[in-house]
């Protein structure tokens, strides 16, 4: 289902312009740091430990949004001259997020945490036994037992003023970064930190809106310019141009970054963020390619099997299999969720345990369903789009059971396909409506890329193309104008002179110094031959 109506530059213009509720903001406009619990307290008592000449230790995450963080605090306290230990939890001996294992590791006075720390209790235990004091920065929901810590830095604690709850770990680490140097009288490139946290917005599944378009847009703008190490590795492969954008970091900078705490260690891709040459940011963008090219083909097996486990009558699927690799649960999570259109939570289990990773589909606060069986986890943890936890696996068929239950009434079925803003004949495609489009960027969670509906649209000519011929290029009539179009990875039939109905989208390409308008057609329906 979609709206079934006419649309004119004038609607689309609107339509766009509502889903904002009004709110575009400058970089000037941001709300200021000391909006966040704690934010104070916790930079004084950095202050403290750089004039004391403390032992700090930085621990981050493993997925984008952590390592990106963790490199955002490296550049901070390189910035300010002075030395930390750093560590990124490796997914396979350490676990997720701060733990006792982690702490044993450390020789800090003060440990700060990014993207994680807001359910390690026990951590925070040992740290207090210990006489370290702890600092956690996190964006995650707040637990119902939060750990006891010097400060706790996190938008969604009820008693937290910061106006926007939903922003990542790395906007946190920004914010902290640029609270402290302000704090020390240290100049520091705000917008080189910005251009770092913009990755781990669009990896970490942010909405944007409001704060978070207008940073990433600043950091997408300064991240084209970028003459850092690691972007001049990217930019010569190709990865990084002036098209960049919220669609390319998704599709091709967020997974090679990933792809080392998936399969490898986090670090490897903190390191090239953090190059300080670009024969060193070319080394380890090599690498990371590599291990990216081998996550695809495990998450490919992988996931054949998860679908084939699922019900289509599920509300939510829930699947798992014995030893599957921990490092691509999370996307495989992903891609059963968009085939059967509900919630998804891929575990693995080994030795009578499962660890598993969820991911939303359309509205569902994933966060919320899970939480309903909170008493049968192990360790639990996560935001609304995305969460991990591990249990016994004898308890896996019940929670799969009470969790379908739950999600027939928290999690309505997704019908209606809200990127679809509707009909919009070939007349009114030009560059203008181009233009209303290119306003409203960077499209993405909350924000979706608008589809369109064209009905009755004639085939003109139709070919298969592509090294495989998976592709099919058509040129297309409706009304008074034709437009070229593509159709990536598609196995219908087509033949000139049929009619179709299509939904589609709208980009434009530029090449050898013009414009043209694409359409990539989205769904094909034959109306008649």
């Amino acid at each position: 289902m979609y709206k079934d109506r006419p649309l004119t530059k004038e609607l689309l213009y609107q339509e766009l312009y509502n889903r904002h509720n009004g709110e575009f903001f400058t970089l000037k406009e941001l709300p200021y740091p000391k909006q966040f619990k704690d934010m104070e307290r916790a930079l004084k008592r950095v202050v403290e430990a750089i004039e004391c000449k403390e032992k700090i230790a930085i621990v981050g995450d493993y997925d984008v949004d952590g390592t990106v963080a963790t490199t955002i605090m490296r550049e901070l306290f390189v910035t300010i001259g002075y030395e930390v230990e750093w560590i990124i939890p490796n997914r396979f001996r350490d676990g997720y997020g701060l733990s006792k294992g982690v702490v044993d590791k450390l020789n800090a006075d003060l440990i700060i945490t990014v993207d994680n720390g807001i359910a390690a209790v026990e951590a925070a235990k040992v740290c207090k036994e210990r006489g370290i004091d702890l600092i956690i920065t996190d964006h995650h929901s707040i637990p119902p037992t939060v750990p006891e810590a010097y400060a706790i830095i996190n938008q969604k604690q009820s008693s937290c003023p910061f106006p926007f709850k939903e922003i990542c770990g790395a906007q946190i680490a920004w914010y902290f970064a640029v609270a402290l140097c302000r704090k020390l009288n240290v100049k520091v490139d705000a917008n080189e930190l910005l251009a770092l946290a913009s990755l781990a917005i669009v990896a970490d599944i942010m909405p944007l809106t409001g704060i978070n378009r207008t940073m990433l847009l600043a950091g997408i703008a300064y991240l084209k310019r970028s003459k850092k190490p690691f972007i001049e590795a990217m930019r010569l492969k190709g990865i990084v141009d002036d098209s960049l954008s919220s669609e390319k970091i998704a599709f091709y900078i967020a997974p090679l970054i990933n792809s080392a705490g998936r399969l490898k260690d986090a670090s490897i891709a903190s390191n090239m963020l953090f190059s300080r040459s670009l024969t060193q940011a070319q080394e380890l963008l090599e690498e990371l390619t590599a291990l990216n090219n081998e996550r695809k083909a495990i998450e490919k097996e992988i996931t054949a099997k998860a679908l084939k486990q699922v019900n289509s009558s599920d509300k939510i699927a829930i699947v798992w299999g014995e030893d599957w690799h921990e490092g691509v649960i999370g996307i495989v999570a992903s891609k059963v969720a968009e085939h059967y259109k509900v919630p998804a939570i891929v575990l693995s289990c080994k030795d009578g345990i499962c660890k598993g990773s969820g991911r939303s589909y359309g509205d569902c606060d994933l966060y919320a369903l899970v939480a309903k069986t909170r008493e049968y986890y192990l360790k639990f943890g996560g935001h609304k789009s995305a969460l991990g936890l591990s249990l016994e696996a004898e308890k896996l068929p019940l929670v799969k059971q009470l969790l379908n239950i739950e999600a027939a009434s928290m999690c309505k079925e997704q019908h209606h396909d809200a990127s679809i803003l509707g009909l919009l004949p070939f007349d009114e495609i030009d560059f203008e409506t181009l233009e209303i489009l290119e306003k409203f960027e960077p499209y993405g969670e909350a924000n979706p890329k608008p589809k369109f509906v064209a009905k009755g649209v004639s085939i003109l000519e139709c070919k298969d193309v592509g090294k495989n011929a998976e592709h099919r290029s058509y040129y297309l009539k409706h009304g008074n104008k034709s437009y070229r179009a593509i159709e990536f990875r598609t196995k219908d039939t087509c033949s000139s002179g049929d009619t179709t109905d299509i939904h589609y989208r709208l980009s434009r390409n530029n090449y050898n110094g013009k414009s043209y308008i694409n359409l990539t057609i989205e769904h094909i329906e034959h109306s008649n031959s």
